[in-house]
């Protein structure tokens, strides 16, 4: 963990907007752009991307650009350093806790499918609490978005008929540590998480679908999954 000097954090952190800007951050579950962060803030995104740079410039801050496959420059995307202080934003606890859940996990002996399954059942419960109504892709997504993975859709082809395949990227995960640390625990949780939503979300008119494949941080960067979608001809 970098060391940072705390001089330039308390200069930096002294204006009102930049202290704004800065809490802003620390209470996102993903990074922001300038535009988002302008937005929350009521302020032109030309007035929050100097503060950015200052903040930067402290190591308070880092940027990370986003490719959405599209033409042009891509986007920037801020979020707190490593090591910036929290101030009392984040629950320090609540990560130590999943770490030494985790560690437990593994040492009783718990695996991939264990926790897959532990996932898969807390999906379908957020998905029938949260997502009523909703077809499975659109369930899916904004239940990603809620925990913070940013995801972005594509089509790979490959489908027919009434059926098509579609991508989620996720171009952010706030499991990244815990996956590094625990791969075969963290990523299968994830993976039943997203076939708990998917399943959940079957409805008779409605887009339904089946989880195709799933690629964790061990596979590719972004990690993402594929999901094939058609239409139930009955309830579930």
């Amino acid at each position: 963990m970098p060391v940072i000097d705390p001089l330039p954090v308390f200069k930096a952190l002294g204006d009102d907007t930049r202290f704004a800007i800065y809490k802003e951050l620390g209470r996102s579950p993903a990074p922001l752009s300038a535009s988002d962060l302008a937005e929350r803030l009521a302020l032109h995104p030309n007035t929050v991307r100097p503060h950015l740079d200052r903040m930067r410039e402290a190591r308070l801050v880092e940027v990370e650009p986003i490719h959405r496959g599209t033409v042009g420059r891509p986007q920037l995307r801020y979020s707190l350093a490593p090591g910036a202080p929290g101030l009392g934003l984040d629950p320090p606890a609540h990560t130590l806790l999943a770490g030494l859940l985790a560690a437990l996990a593994e040492q009783i002996g718990g695996d991939g499918l264990d926790a897959a399954n532990l996932g898969r059942r807390w999906g379908t419960k957020a998905s029938g609490r949260r997502q009523s109504g909703r077809g499975c892709l659109a369930a899916l997504v904004a239940e990603l978005d809620r925990l913070g993975f940013d995801p972005v859709e594509s089509e790979p082809g490959g489908g027919g008929g009434d059926t098509r395949r579609v991508r989620v990227d996720f171009l952010h995960c706030p499991f990244r540590e815990l996956a590094e640390a625990y791969p075969e625990l963290v990523c299968h949780l994830h993976r039943g998480i997203v076939e708990g939503v998917v399943g959940k979300a079957t409805r008779a008119g409605q887009p339904v679908g089946m989880v195709e494949d799933f690629r964790t941080l061990i596979d590719r960067d972004p990690c993402n999954v594929t999901v094939s979608v058609g239409y139930a001809e009955s309830g579930s």
